[in-house]
């Protein structure tokens, strides 16, 4: 499937998670397919290709070798990265995690589980996350979150700039159409200095009772309009700084003293003991002032 906003990208499903099967031929099918996916991509000057991993995982361990499952779905990986190089393909690789549905224990859950895989597979630098919100909503998280978490981390490459609904358990990949939400995509995103590879692209359907042509137009516009806002409002809030200096102050006590030793190593557990055992007691913690900031983003909104 291609897609994409700016960039086009190559998104494959693998045959019933064919990465993680305890079948080798059919691990040998989807091969077949993502290499014959990356060649077409390649041919058609495409910027991405997304690995989306909403099938490799398992449903009970009584059938299921766990390792050998992520040494598999590590070497497809590799294969694939040794398969770019090989063609010349120049464009970024991205991991999509997905939680549950399909699967009940997928191997890629979600965006902070991301650091326990790539360690089997080389140079993980090579698989930036593409995050989806409707994912981070199957993981039990917000999108705030799963992006804040990747972005810090240098590992957010792209973002499935859809949304999900929150009273299902199922992938509804709707058009984004929450200010709120399109406004904290936005905050990540000029936070992190914009995107290097990758974009914002709409994974996205109507609902099923919007059969009309029409309907699409609607929702692409709906889409984008919302993330249009998003974006003129993080920048606005960015602009003003109280945000940003208000977090700058809550954490003032590791600029300097103990905390400043803490962060740069000087001290350890002996060192955090002799510090106490003189102060006494720790100074007061101040307000997380959590109402006051949401406040100020309303004033945005």
């Amino acid at each position: 499937m291609l897609w994409g906003t700016a960039n086009l990208f190559s998104h494959p499903r693998y045959v019933h998670g064919a990465a993680t099967s305890c079948n080798a031929e059919v691990f040998a099918f989807a091969g077949a397919q993502v290499k014959k996916a990356l060649e077409i991509t390649h041919e058609l000057r495409g910027a991405g290709y997304v690995f989306w991993g909403g099938r490799e995982g398992y449903s009970t361990l009584l059938n299921t070798d766990l390792k050998r499952e992520q040494e598999h779905l590590a070497k497809f990986l590799h294969m694939a990265v040794d398969h770019k190089k090989a063609i010349g393909f120049k464009g970024q690789f991205y991991i999509e995690p997905k939680p549950k549905e399909p699967t009940k224990h997928p191997v890629r859950f979600r965006r902070g589980g991301l650091p326990e895989f790539p360690a089997r597979v080389r140079s993980a630098r090579r698989f930036p996350a593409h995050i989806e919100t409707n994912h981070a909503t199957l993981a039990g998280h917000s999108m705030l979150h799963e992006l804040t978490v990747a972005a810090t981390a240098g590992r957010l490459g792209s973002i499935d700039a859809n949304r999900g609904d929150e009273l299902l358990g199922w992938d509804t990949d709707q058009f984004p159409t929450d200010v709120y939400l399109t406004t904290q995509i936005m905050l990540v995103v000029l936070g992190m200095g914009g995107f290097k590879s990758g974009g914002l692209n709409f994974d996205a359907k109507v609902r099923r009772e919007s059969f009309e042509p029409v309907d699409l137009f609607h929702a692409h516009i709906g889409g984008m309009d919302a993330l249009a806002r998003g974006l003129k409002i993080a920048a606005a809030i960015r602009q003003d700084g109280r945000l940003a200096e208000f977090v700058k102050e809550r954490y003032a006590s590791w600029d300097k003293g103990i905390g400043r030793d803490i962060e740069t190593g000087k001290v350890g557990l002996e060192g955090l003991e002799a510090y106490m055992l003189k102060k006494g007691e720790a100074g007061a913690n101040t307000s997380g002032r959590q109402e006051m900031l949401e406040n100020i983003v309303n004033e945005f909104i």
